[in-house]
């Protein structure tokens, strides 16, 4: 898709004018699959529906009701579907509500039963030389990519993205991917040749996000999930020793770009949706196994043929969103003026935008959307209120 086109992505608002089942987010998911044509589509297809079905006691992911309009969506067009995500959290989704019988389809592993069956890409990026991409995914002749909107440790943000380009590969490729953010170094032990120093270095962070290498302890490891680039450590550290990069952060940001491109090149064109359920937002992915209080409000159902647009969309709607600061983790600092709520929660750098930047480079659609409402809220007519007064 030419980066300059307008692509279209449906919204339905968490919000209701009535009291009425049509206007819940499950009968405005109906709509946007509609929209999007899915029972035309679907005809004969293997229909892989990749999401996130959590791990241990997560209880916020997406919802079942959700899946079952979408497995359902797909049955009645003649497509047949599965569900599939990383294997751990496949063998105990049951313990979370997803079943065979629940979602109305088979729940596999991409990689199979024994994570054995996948494909291999080549391709250089950084500390990545291949790309193994789950068997059963690859297989599958149509994708719906269902997201959870979260936040999320190492990028700010979770979503269309996010679940696919992570959720699509194997472990290996998984850790390469996290393991991005240390191919260009930031510690230089040269420059700090003082080892007390480099203990109050470490205990200058807050949040942990700072210790001694495993296998050297003259180097600093630091660990990019919960730093939130608060600075702490730059002013223990003496000049040049020490560097917190924008570049370090956003390397993780690409490679999920990369991931998503070399999954969704298995697909022919016009045989992809993406769909962003934004409810239920927690400050941290849905791989913790746990639910946290919610953090931000809830916002609506989003979808569309465009991977990049449906991301775009979800961050937009979020962004003048205030955040829920009594609902964070204590462990986590609020930084009021980072920028997008996302980046509020887990620093500046984390700028939940760039994975939708780098995919809209690589081709893979348009950060230039048109938001079609498809149910917009109308405010009843109410007349004057004649109020009874209390009697006492």
């Amino acid at each position: 898709m030419n980066s300059t086109e307008t692509s279209k992505v449906y919204f339905g608002s968490a919000r209701q004018g009535r009291l009425t089942s049509k206007e819940t987010l499950p009968c405005k998911l109906d709509l946007i699959l509609e929209k999007l044509r899915i029972r035309e589509r679907v005809k004969g297809e293997s229909v892989a529906i990749k999401m996130h079905v959590g791990g241990h006691v997560g209880y916020s992911t997406v919802h079942p009701v959700f899946v079952r309009r979408v497995v359902d969506a797909v049955r009645e067009g003649g497509g047949k579907p599965f569900v599939c995500d990383i294997i751990g959290n496949c063998h105990t989704a049951a313990q979370r509500g997803y079943t065979a019988e629940t979602l109305g389809c088979p729940i596999y592993p991409t990689g199979g039963p024994d994570e054995k069956h996948f494909y291999i890409h080549k391709r250089a990026y950084k500390n990545i030389s291949e790309w193994r991409v789950g068997g059963l995914l690859q297989d599958a002749s149509f994708l719906i990519d269902l997201a959870h909107i979260k936040g999320h440790p190492s990028c700010g943000f979770g979503g269309a993205f996010k679940n696919l380009s992570l959720g699509g590969m194997m472990g290996p490729t998984r850790g390469a991917i996290h393991d991005t953010n240390h191919f260009e170094p930031y510690w230089f032990p040269e420059k700090c040749p003082d080892d007390k120093i480099i203990g109050k270095i470490i205990e200058s962070c807050p949040f942990n996000a700072l210790v001694r290498d495993k296998n050297n302890p003259r180097e600093i490891h630091l660990h990019y999930e919960p730093c939130n680039q608060c600075g702490r450590c730059l002013k223990a550290a003496p000049e040049g020793s020490l560097f917190i990069r924008r570049e370090n952060f956003w390397a993780f940001q690409e490679a999920c770009a990369i991931s998503a491109q070399i999954v969704l090149s298995t697909f022919e064109q016009d045989k992809a949706i993406f769909l962003n359920i934004a409810n239920n937002i927690t400050p941290v992915c849905d791989c913790f196994g746990f639910t946290s209080m919610f953090v931000l409000p809830e916002i609506g159902v989003f979808g569309s043929d465009d991977i990049v647009a449906v991301d775009a969309a979800a961050l937009d709607m979020i962004a003048p969103c205030k955040v829920f600061e009594e609902a964070l983790p204590l462990e986590m600092e609020l930084q009021p003026n980072a920028g997008h709520p996302f980046q509020m929660m887990h620093g500046p750098y984390k700028d939940p935008y760039k994975v939708a930047e780098y995919g809209e480079t690589l081709g893979l659609g348009s950060r230039q959307y048109e938001l079609v409402d498809v149910l917009p809220l109308e405010k009843p007519r109410h007349a004057e209120a004649a109020y009874i007064p209390a009697s006492l």
